[in-house]
């Protein structure tokens, strides 16, 4: 790398991590999917975070400008086919979710940590109900208060997932 930079300069080096921050993007998000459907013990399986809803906000909130409500629909229809549930749901609520986190992305980044979670608490507490609520037109789940946890679960594992994503962000030069 630093005889690139030597033969190239600072713009060769730059150009060279850019194409390398799409795949950074696309390969969290590939990640977060795989997290989304790996099996977990029957104890946990109410707990699961929704990992992610939580890399989309994230990308959301670091680069506005590359990731929003088209890619969320993208990126729900495919946890919609690898879930197996009635297709448009997670890309409903997901685009909901990155429309949310365009218009407040300004002011989760000035949040302390403490401060992002609460928000990411509300906004994943609405992408669950936006999904509970498709689950029961569709009669496959019952009424109950349980599909929260996970939202509860997100927002304590928020401080460590965007420290995380931020040292990778910056590791490869995603801009």
């Amino acid at each position: 790398m630093y005889y690139w930079y030597l033969a190239t300069g600072w713009k060769g080096v730059r150009l060279l991590n850019q194409s390398n921050g799409r795949w950074v993007i696309a390969l969290t998000l590939l990640v977060a999917l795989w997290l989304a459907i790996v099996p977990l013990p029957v104890w946990a399986q109410w707990g699961r975070p929704e990992f992610v809803a939580m890399v989309l906000v994230y990308w959301v909130i670091a680069l506005p400008e590359r990731v929003g409500i088209g890619m969320a629909w993208v990126v729900g229809l495919l946890q919609d086919i690898m879930e197996g549930s009635p297709l448009g749901q997670h890309a409903f609520a997901l685009a909901v979710l990155a429309y949310l986190s365009l218009i407040l992305y300004q002011r989760l980044r000035m949040y302390t940590p403490v401060q992002q979670a609460a928000v990411i608490f509300v906004l994943i507490g609405l992408n669950q109900l936006l999904c509970h609520w498709v689950e029961t037109l569709t009669g496959t789940v019952s009424p109950n208060l349980l599909f929260l946890l996970p939202a509860l679960v997100s927002a304590l594992l928020w401080p460590l997932l965007s420290l995380f994503l931020r040292v990778l962000r910056r590791a490869y030069y995603v801009t």
